[in-house]
């Protein structure tokens, strides 16, 4: 899709009536170059939007939206590479026609798509089904691929195992012994095979029957409630995993797209504050005794400890005391400066360095110190769900005003949402509205 948006582009702009040309040669090379950048970009952004699950396209809403943000986000990226690349200058008139051109032809193939599956399944192509099973397992899978708009399907029948009561009504139920005769000229396109886990010990036994319909073979998997799966079987060193829970620190977009913004976020902060912090640090080392950074444990991603830091805003004491205890409204272990810091949360500028280490990202759950962890979870065992993704300098949490003294229920409500709709553009969402609120000093003392 960037290959035929550039081309589009590139006629409209330099060979097309409709535009004035440029003055001069245009030198193409570098365009290559950014069509490749923009590529790489776009196969990270489509799998972040799930622009290309053939699922996504029957959904009931949405879908324009997520194509509209994946352009966006893929176009603001390019942008930023053309505004850090000044070797060359490209046409900002070309870079806007791509966007356009990226949006209406990833959105026409999806229209397109959709017709033709749609097609499909009204000229009676369906794909024909023999369920194995016959329980409410196997009734509740066909009732499902039955009612599926992705792959139109046809119920050939239920086959029962020894031993298992009936409960499926309105199609043929064959027995084991059965699938013998079914060997040739079936009608079978698939096998489905839908049984509980209580006897999935029993599939190498019906796959040695099953294979005389020489027709692919698949297994439903039904965990049971509250369990879900999303990702496919896969061979680790010859062991056979599945995920079972996933988190959205395990994505592609995670690890290389948000820990991207982080690194370049953090660097360009700490470039630009460096005069800042400079003068904070000269502020607090006169103003009182003791060390300029304040160093604590912290509980981050999946439960490891790390240290934080800060700019210490409160006499130096007895760490077991700073390890459980909040600060509180007027608290007097507080310094005169220190106060200034923490109502303007310049004392938080030292944790970009957490943020380049690793420890920490840019936008996530706040982290919390060992001793409060243990003691929240006994009030809420979900509490440590937050510790799915890397702790963060500021989270959907504290910009909806949930910081310092407020309840720890509703925060964790927050974090919560924030990881179950984790997204790039939600990170951004995010930043951007901290930085709104730089200054504000709600819950911050």
């Amino acid at each position: 899709m960037p290959l035929f948006a550039f081309v589009a582009a590139a006629y409209i702009r330099f060979f097309s009536p409709l535009l004035p040309l440029p003055s001069g040669d245009v030198d193409a090379a570098p365009y290559f170059g950014l069509l490749l950048f923009t590529t790489l970009v776009w196969s990270i952004v489509v799998e972040q939007f799930r622009l290309s699950d053939v699922e996504g396209l029957f959904t009931a809403g949405g879908k324009t939206r997520r194509l509209f943000s994946a352009c966006a986000v893929t176009y603001a990226s390019v942008m930023g590479a053309t505004f850090f690349y000044r070797e060359v200058t490209f046409s900002r008139l070309f870079v806007l026609l791509g966007g356009v051109a990226l949006f209406v032809l990833t959105g026409l193939s999806r229209l397109v798509l959709r017709v033709l599956l749609n097609r499909t399944s009204q000229n009676g192509n369906r794909v024909r089904i023999l369920m194995v099973g016959a329980d409410r397992h196997a009734e509740r899978a066909a009732r499902l691929l039955l009612a599926g708009q992705v792959m139109p399907c046809q119920l050939v029948g239920f086959v029962r195992l020894p031993s298992q009561a009936t409960e499926v009504t309105g199609s043929h139920v064959f027995e084991l012994g059965d699938i013998k005769d079914l060997a040739t000229w079936n009608g079978i396109d698939d096998v489905v095979i839908s049984i509980p886990l209580s006897r999935w010990s029993e599939i190498p036994t019906l796959m040695s029957v099953l294979e005389t319909l020489c027709v692919p073979i698949r297994a439903i998997l039904d965990f049971g409630d509250g369990v879900s799966v999303r990702d496919k079987l896969f061979d680790l060193g010859g062991v056979m995993m599945l995920d079972i829970r996933t988190t959205p620190a395990e994505s592609i977009p995670y690890l290389i797209l948000k820990r991207i913004f982080d690194v370049l976020f953090s660097i360009i902060v700490l470039l630009v504050t460096a005069p800042v912090s400079a003068l904070i640090a000269l502020t607090i080392r006169l103003s009182s005794p003791g060390p300029v950074l304040f160093v604590q444990q912290r509980v981050g991603l999946n439960g490891r400890i790390f240290n934080i830091y800060k700019f210490r805003t409160m006499k130096v004491e007895d760490p077991r005391e700073s390890d459980t205890r909040w600060t509180t409204r007027d608290d007097p272990r507080r310094t005169a400066f220190g106060t200034f810091l923490r109502r303007t949360n310049l004392d938080e500028l030292p944790q970009f360095v957490n943020v380049l280490k690793g420890d920490m990202s840019v936008v996530g759950p706040r982290p919390e110190r060992p001793y409060f962890v243990e003691k929240f979870l006994q009030d809420d065992a979900q509490y440590n769900s937050r510790h799915y993704l890397k702790a963060g300098i500021t989270g959907w949490a504290q910009v909806n005003g949930l910081r310092g003294d407020t309840s720890i229920a509703k925060r964790l409500e927050y974090d919560l949402y924030y990881l179950q709709h984790w997204s790039f553009t939600f990170d951004l969402q995010i930043v951007l509205l901290t930085i709104l609120r730089l200054f504000s000093s709600q819950g911050a003392y």
